[in-house]
């Protein structure tokens, strides 16, 4: 299911009780959303600190993460790397605010691109182009700042709560082409073959049977076959982008690789650890702007033991 307006909020049963809080809190993140930059980054950082005291499962997996990948950083470097990174997944929640309501005016002066014209001639060839990033922290303002420049189609997945899905969906919808739901795949393949760039984030744990075992930070990991066979089935090429948060408030770099060469080869095993080393290199660079607190390692090879307790 394509979707090609904004949708709309589902009233009156949004007006009922249940919902206030979340009113409350969109409420608070328009007003949020009026403030300098400068400000915000405080605020997000603020309430990443507090995610930090209370989330108390996703900091231990994210500190476990850290250990796997960096073990040979001291325990305090990690300590101090892993409460910058919840600092970063705060202003994540505060970006939010400038990606669904700034205005393009605004969110153009913030964003600063570097490698565009790897993005131009991929999509000059018009098989369409799967723009593959991780998850960093800015990564929803990211696909905002790319989308106001490029044809670019993007996923979403359904929520419980039909007010969150409606607003989250409707941000999405402000400047890009088409958006789908993260299954349909279809979509997605007819969308490449239009010539449109595709945003496409793989770096996560789907299991063992849609996975190859791979090298990502030293660790054997569970990498999804489905980019090199969306590549194979659409033609369209491979280009890497990050969006990455300046320091000093200074906006967002939207980082713009090449297209990933000889991609896809035929070999599951190499192509997931082309895309898992592009991964590495970049967080690597910004180990604090990377979503530490997805058990990225959960499912192991025949025989190992478990990472997360």
């Amino acid at each position: 299911m394509i979707l090609r307006q904004r949708a709309p909020i589902p009233f009156p049963e949004t007006l009922k009780p249940k919902y206030w809080a979340i009113w409350f809190g969109l409420g608070l993140l328009w007003s949020i959303n009026k403030l300098p930059l400068s400000w915000q980054s405080r605020i997000g950082a603020g309430i990443g600190k507090m995610m930090y005291a209370l989330m108390g499962k996703r900091r231990k997996i994210s500190a476990t993460n850290l250990q796997l990948c960096f073990p040979e950083m001291s325990e305090t470097e990690r300590e101090t790397l892993l409460k910058n990174n919840f600092k970063h997944i705060g202003m994540l929640l505060t970006e939010a605010g400038l990606s669904w309501w700034s205005s393009r005016e605004r969110l153009e002066k913030l964003a600063h691109f570097n490698g565009s014209e790897h993005l131009e001639k991929a999509l000059e060839k018009g098989k369409g182009v799967i723009l593959l990033t991780c998850h960093m922290t800015s990564l929803e303002l990211g696909g905002q700042l790319v989308a106001m420049r490029f044809p670019l189609q993007v996923m979403y997945k359904r929520s419980r709560n039909v007010l969150t899905e409606a607003i989250i969906l409707r941000g999405r919808q402000r400047f890009t082409h088409r958006v789908f739901k993260h299954d349909d795949i279809r979509a997605m393949l007819r969308g490449l073959k239009e010539g449109l760039a595709a945003w496409y984030s793989p770096d996560q744990d789907f299991g063992r049977q849609r996975s190859v075992f791979a090298d990502f930070m030293g660790i054997q990991t569970a990498t999804v076959r489905m980019t090199a066979t969306l590549a194979k089935r659409s033609g369209a090429l491979v280009v890497p982008y990050f969006p990455i948060r300046l320091p000093d408030n200074k906006g967002y770099e939207i980082r713009i690789l090449p297209p990933l060469e000889n991609y896809p080869s035929g070999d599951d095993i190499k192509d997931a650890r082309k895309v898992n080393a592009v991964f590495e290199e970049i967080v690597k660079q910004y180990p604090e702007q990377y979503m530490w607190l997805h058990r990225r390692f959960k499912t192991r090879p025949e025989g190992e033991p478990p990472l997360y307790t």
